[in-house]
């Protein structure tokens, strides 16, 4: 097995489309097309067994306002394993090399876990944010108490966030977030 990172501009279309079905068979047929589009722009760490893909995830840019300020945020998308591979460590794996782009890139890191998921950044020493949500929508501020308890966030480094842990994180507007 072996980790290979790359930015989207570096897969082939092969690759991508791999990743693309890898992520609709992860997520069960739940992987929307505003999701994949969400997932592209950024890095992606994989991990491949003999050409076969086993795991993902990628880690693209988003701007969060918290008070009067706009950080630079690394955000983690289409985090998966393969079914019968997981609980390997495969995860953590990509996991890792998604940290290390978040470290030496931006403010701190961001992501929305599922149930099953979460186990995973908790260990990590990711922490879901206890205050409000919400997004910047073509027509103004929307909150988001469906995605409350489920955005986890990690300092660079796993150290602490540039922001205290209360309050309002307002995010980007991206299409497929806010109706």
């Amino acid at each position: 097995m072996r980790l290979h990172t790359a930015h989207t501009y570096e897969l082939a279309a092969a690759d991508l489309a791999a990743i693309r079905t890898f992520l609709d068979t992860a997520f069960d047929g739940g992987f929307a097309d505003d999701d994949w589009d969400h997932t592209l722009g950024g890095i992606h760490a994989r991990v491949l067994d003999g050409g076969e893909l086993l795991a993902h995830g990628s880690v693209v840019q988003r701007r969060v306002v918290h008070g009067r300020r706009a950080y630079r945020t690394g955000y983690a998308e289409g985090v998966a394993v393969r079914a019968d591979r997981r609980r390997e460590g495969l995860g953590g794996q990509v996991m890792a090399a998604l940290e290390r782009v978040l470290d030496g890139a931006y403010a701190f890191g961001a992501l929305s876990a599922s149930a099953s998921g979460a186990p995973l950044y908790a260990g990590r020493g990711w922490q879901a944010w206890p205050g409000r949500l919400a997004a910047l929508g073509p027509d103004g501020t929307v909150p988001l108490p469906e995605e409350e308890g489920s955005t986890y966030l990690r300092g660079v480094a796993g150290g602490p966030l540039p922001f205290p842990r209360e309050g309002t994180l307002l995010f980007d507007w991206r299409d497929g977030d806010v109706l």
